[in-house]
């Protein structure tokens, strides 16, 4: 597969925000937060890097599953918080093997958790010129029994938003449609299609990002330009181009540029392959470790940059992924999240992920929601409506009085 400058659909657009992933902000609750000045988020090592190791694992799983023709774009850390609430309802294996799929086998929850708080009441204020959001809910069946320790230490530690509904009701999907829309500013208003029949919980996480270029493109200078296509082809693109001093650096196989926002304490990272190499090439060879050493090694200088404008939205469903990343049985009947339910029964319907991104000349809007249904375990059922063998005997004796096979039933 051949590539040149900005060559291909895969060109690998690296939006690590914060602490390698498009990280977050509570739209309702800082929006109106007045400016602050910009501060540095002191996220404890072992979390960060952990967290870093998660995102570009489950990054890895999903464009491999989506091969090199798609684009893909996905939150690691709306998708680590959402499982950091569903990891504090689980018990046992369940909770072993979320906490080792995160990457968090190395600390106890109370610290993750601190963590967690710690990032939604300081990543809002990390950059006065940067609007971000990150909020959590929690959804359930009205009526059905959630332990009230597990709802408070989604309140105090999530700040997650805890809410009893008709899931029976037309209205259910459309109330928690609403709340993901007005949480990303509109950009995903949809995220349930209906309300299984047996679901008993969602939970929520959504971010909303919006952040100007700190060096803008200027719109008389974009251009329309091929763009080579993966398989084959090419397409012409709204082409910004801009040449100023960014920071930079030039790897055997990719060349990668930072783009600042506001004040600089968020960046775009984008990671270009040189000509002979494929972008799922660069993301296979790319970990969280060269990705550290990637940000020692950028320095300022001047380049030329021309960049895609580009409108993405996005969804998946990861419950295979985060079973092969070690976490198979929060989706069997054997799962034990006693501590959502004291009487268990639940498990992990599907976790999904819808993402929206917009990038032009100005800066990029972002948003993602990831979804966690819990449903309880049915019983196990046997409908006749085939031909059947019955037997009547008498249990004592074993005697056998009557056999049959019912292969059209009359009445």
């Amino acid at each position: 597969m051949k590539a040149s400058t900005f060559s291909r659909t895969g060109i690998l657009i690296g939006l690590f925000l914060g602490i390698a992933a498009l990280v977050g902000l509570s739209c309702q609750r800082n929006l109106m937060t007045e400016p602050v000045p910009n501060r540095v988020m002191q996220v404890p090592a072992t979390f960060a890097g952990q967290t870093t190791d998660f995102a570009f694992e489950v990054f890895k799983r999903v464009n491999e599953a989506e091969g090199p023709a798609k684009n893909v774009f996905i939150s690691p850390l709306s998708l680590h918080m959402a499982l950091g609430m569903v990891l504090n309802g689980a018990d046992g294996a369940t909770a072993q093997e979320i906490q080792k799929t995160l990457k968090l086998d190395a600390q106890t929850l109370a610290e993750a958790n601190q963590t967690y708080t710690y990032l939604l009441e300081n990543l809002p204020k990390a950059d006065s010129r940067v609007t971000l959001g990150l909020a959590n809910s929690v959804w359930y069946r009205q009526g059905y029994s959630v332990e009230q320790t597990f709802q408070d230490v989604l309140r105090e530690t999530f700040k997650a938003e805890i809410a009893g509904l008709d899931f029976g009701s037309a209205t259910a999907k459309d109330r928690i449609n609403g709340w993901a829309d007005q949480q990303t500013n509109g950009r995903i208003k949809k995220v349930l299609d209906q309300v299984p029949p047996n679901s008993v919980m969602f939970l929520m996480n959504a971010l909303y990002f919006k952040g100007d270029w700190k060096i803008p493109f200027d719109p008389g200078k974009t251009v329309d330009m091929p763009f080579l296509l993966p398989e084959s082809g090419q397409k012409m693109v709204k082409m910004m181009r801009t040449t100023a001093e960014f920071r930079r650096t030039f790897h055997p196989a990719y060349t990668a540029f930072e783009l600042p926002y506001g004040n600089g304490q968020f960046a775009m990272t984008v990671l270009l392959p040189q000509e002979n190499i494929t972008a799922d090439a660069v993301l296979k060879s790319v970990s969280a470790s060269e990705w550290s050493q990637l940000q020692k090694d950028m320095t300022a200088g001047p380049i030329a940059i021309g960049l895609p404008k580009f409108t993405l939205e996005y969804e998946s469903k990861l419950n295979d992924i985060l079973k092969s990343m070690g976490m198979p049985t929060a989706f069997t009947g054997a799962a034990t999240f006693t501590k959502m339910n004291r009487n268990g029964g639940l498990f992990i319907d599907f976790v999904k992920q819808n993402t929206f991104v917009a990038v032009d000349e100005k800066g990029t809007e972002a948003a993602a929601v990831t979804t966690v249904g819990m449903v309880e375990s049915l019983p196990p059922s046997a409908i006749c409506n085939r031909p059947f063998v019955v037997i009547i005997h008498e249990k004592t004796s074993g005697t056998v009085l009557f056999m049959g096979k019912i292969s059209n039933p009359h009445m």
